[in-house]
C-alpha cells in the first residue's frame, strides 16, 4: 500500500512558496509520520537520475505542512515539462534507472530549446529583463520589450541587449486592498503623464484601455503587461493563487518595489494554506522579486516576518507613533504614516506633509480607515517608482470610489434618500473594515447582504457571519451564489451563515434569504426607506448589480 497520494504535479516558473527557483514540483497527501520516508525515497531515486542525464548541478527542496509534502528540484527553463515527468518518476515511476536515463535524455532533447537558454544567459549578463512562457520569449519591458515566438528565436548575439531597457515595476499583494491600491497607483502614474499598465483580478489595462477582462493576477497577467510596448510603468496585482500554483512572473530582484498590504484570514483550509501563518508565508513569496519592500506596520504577521527581508524596507502605518515606525525612523528609514489627520512621508531624517485625509475622496472623510491605509501603501510604492510628490497628491485627490475609477469597491449610490454602498468585501477582515466605516455614517436603519463562494471553509464562513452580527445591522440578507458553489450543495452556505448569525444573537426574524445577488439587491431596495443604509457585498454579479442600481 502506498504511503502517499499524488495530488498535483506542475511547473514552477519563478520564485515560489518553496524557494526562489524555477523547476517542477509534486504535491502529495500523506500521514505526517511518513513524510521522512517519502522524501528520502524520492531523493534516493532522483539524484542518480539527475546525474545520469547531465543535471547533477540542479538542487532539491521540499515544503512540509500538516497532511502534505511538496517536493521540487531546479531545472532548465526549456525542459520543465520533462522535469515534471522526472519528478513523478522519482516519486512513483515504474521504469528502472537504466531505462529512465536514456528515456529522459531523449525527452530533454525533444523539448529543449538551446536558443532560449542562450538568450536567457545573455539577458542576465546585460541586466535586461527576460521572460519566457510556452509560446513567447521576450527581453526588456514595456516600451523597450522585444518578443519572439519560442519556436522561432533569434541567436542571442543578434539582440541588442543594451537597447532593451527597463521600466519601473511594482508588484502588489495582500489579503484585502490589492485592487484598490493598484488602481490608486494608476491615478498617480496618470498624473505624472506616463502610461500605466495594470494586471489585476478584474482585467488587463494599459492607459485607459481594458485589453481583457477576467482574473489576470497571476504570472500570465504580469508577462502580458510587461511585454506591452505602450507601457511606461507596470503595476502588477499578484494574488496568492498564482504564487502557489506557478510562482512569480518575475525573477529575483526584477521588480523595483513589492508591497504586502496586509495578511488576514482568507482561503484558509485550502491545500497548502491551512492557517494564517501559511498564508503569510505564501504572501511573503513576493519579497523575492523586489529590489525594495513595503510592509504594513499595523499588520502583526508582516511585522513577525521582518527578518525575512534583506532589501531596503519602507513601512506604512495609521499610527505615526507606533513602536515599529519610531524604531525605523530612528534608523533613518522611510515611512508613510497618518499623523493628526494628515498623510506624512518621512525619509532621511526629515518629515513632510503630503495631504490631509479630508482631501482624499476614497477615505469618505476619514471614515474609511482601510482606504487611508491603502493610500499610505500607495505613497510608499509611488516613491520607489520615481513619482513626484505633485503626481502622488494629484492621484490621491482625483481618484474616486466610483464606477470609472474603482468599480465594485466602495461605490456609493443615493437612491430615493437611501444610501447604497457596493463593495467586494469577501472575508471577516474586509467586512470589519466596512462595518467600522459605515458605523461612522448616519443612518436610520442598516442592512447588509451576505454570501460566499463554496471554497471557503466553515470557520471562515462562521467568522464572516459573526462579524456581520456584531455590525449593528437591522436586516441581513443571505444570498446564494449558485455559480460559485465549488463542490458545496445549494443552500449549504446560507445555512451555515444563518446558524452562525443566530448563535451570535442576531434575531432570526431579521434574516432574509435570496436566490442570488440580483434578487438580494432587489430585496434590499424593496426593504429600504428614506434614511437607510444598504451595504451590498457583491462578489460574482457585480456588473448586473451596478447596472440595476444605475437604472434606479
Amino acid at each position: 500500500m502506498s504511503l502517499f497520494e499524488l495530488r498535483d504535479s506542475r511547473r514552477l516558473t519563478g520564485p515560489n512558496v518553496i524557494w526562489g527557483k524555477a523547476g517542477p514540483v509534486v504535491d502529495v497527501a500523506l500521514d505526517d509520520s511518513d513524510a521522512d520516508a517519502v522524501e528520502q525515497a524520492w531523493a534516493a531515486r532522483l539524484m542518480p537520475l539527475l546525474e545520469g542525464i547531465g543535471w547533477a548541478e540542479e538542487t532539491t527542496a521540499s515544503r512540509r505542512f500538516k497532511g502534505g509534502l511538496s517536493l521540487a528540484f531546479s531545472a532548465p527553463m526549456d525542459a520543465l515539462y520533462t522535469a515534471c515527468e522526472i519528478n513523478e518518476w522519482a516519486l512513483q515511476g515504474e521504469m528502472s534507472l537504466e531505462e529512465a536515463i536514456p528515456h529522459f535524455k531523449a525527452a530533454i532533447r525533444k523539448e529543449g530549446n538551446p536558443p532560449l537558454l542562450r538568450i536567457q544567459r545573455s539577458a542576465n549578463r546585460a541586466g535586461a529583463l527576460f521572460l519566457a512562457c510556452d509560446d513567447v520569449v521576450s527581453v526588456g519591458a514595456g516600451r523597450w520589450s522585444n518578443k519572439w515566438s519560442a519556436k522561432e528565436l533569434p541567436e542571442a548575439g543578434s539582440i541588442d541587449m543594451a537597447a532593451r531597457e527597463r521600466i519601473p515595476i511594482a508588484m502588489i499583494t495582500g489579503t484585502n486592498g490589492k485592487t484598490t491600491t493598484v488602481r490608486l497607483l494608476k491615478a498617480m502614474v496618470d498624473a505624472q503623464g506616463k502610461v500605466p499598465g495594470l494586471s489585476s483580478t478584474d482585467y488587463l489595462m494599459v492607459g485607459d484601455e481594458i485589453l481583457d477582462r477576467g482574473d489576470w493576477s497571476g504570472p500570465g497577467g504580469a508577462r502580458a503587461i510587461l511585454r506591452n510596448n505602450n507601457v511606461d510603468i507596470a503595476l502588477l496585482e499578484t494574488a496568492r493563487g498564482g504564487m502557489l500554483r506557478r510562482g512569480l512572473g518575475l525573477g529575483a530582484r526584477e521588480a523595483d518595489v513589492v508591497l504586502i498590504n496586509n495578511i488576514a484570514a482568507d482561503h484558509l483550509g485550502e491545500w497548502g494554506v491551512q492557517d494564517l501563518d501559511m498564508l503569510a508565508d505564501t504572501k511573503f513569496v513576493i519579497r523575492h522579486a523586489g529590489k525594495h519592500v513595503v510592509l504594513n506596520a499595523d499588520d502583526e504577521k508582516s511585522v513577525e516576518r521582518t527578518h525575512l527581508i534583506d532589501q531596503p524596507l519602507t513601512w506604512f502605518s495609521l499610527n505615526h507613533h507606533s513602536t515599529v515606525i519610531q524604531s525605523h525612523l530612528g534608523q533613518s528609514g522611510q515611512t508613510a504614516t497618518l499623523q493628526e489627520g494628515e498623510l506624512v512621508w518621512s525619509a532621511n531624517g526629515e518629515t513632510e506633509t503630503l495631504i490631509a485625509v479630508d482631501e482624499i475622496p476614497i477615505t469618505f472623510g476619514g471614515a474609511a480607515q482601510h482606504n487611508i491605509s491603502n493610500a499610505l501603501a500607495a505613497i510608499c510604492v509611488a516613491k520607489e517608482l520615481g513619482l513626484h510628490n505633485e503626481s502622488i497628491v494629484q492621484g490621491l485627490k482625483t481618484f474616486q470610489s466610483n464606477l470609472k475609477d474603482n468599480p465594485g469597491r466602495l461605490n456609493r449610490f443615493d437612491i430615493k434618500g437611501t444610501t447604497v454602498i457596493v463593495d467586494f468585501a469577501h472575508n471577516a477582515h474586509g467586512l470589519a473594515a466596512l462595518m467600522q466605516m459605515t458605523a461612522a455614517m448616519p443612518a436610520k436603519r442598516r442592512l447588509v447582504t451576505l454570501g460566499h463562494a463554496g471554497d471557503r471553509n466553515d470557520d471562515a464562513l462562521i467568522e464572516l457571519a459573526q462579524t456581520a452580527a456584531a455590525g449593528g445591522m437591522d436586516c441581513i440578507i443571505l444570498k446564494e451564489q449558485p455559480g460559485e458553489l465549488r463542490g458545496r450543495k445549494l443552500g449549504e452556505i446560507p445555512a451555515i451563515l444563518e446558524k452562525a448569525l443566530i448563535d451570535s444573537g442576531f434575531p432570526a426574524e431579521h434574516i432574509v434569504h435570496a436566490a442570488n445577488e440580483i434578487e438580494a439587491t432587489q430585496t434590499a431596495l424593496d426593504w429600504a426607506e428614506t434614511g437607510d443604509l444598504l451595504l451590498l457585498l457583491t462578489l460574482d454579479s457585480r456588473s448586473e448589480v451596478l447596472r440595476l442600481l444605475r437604472n434606479r
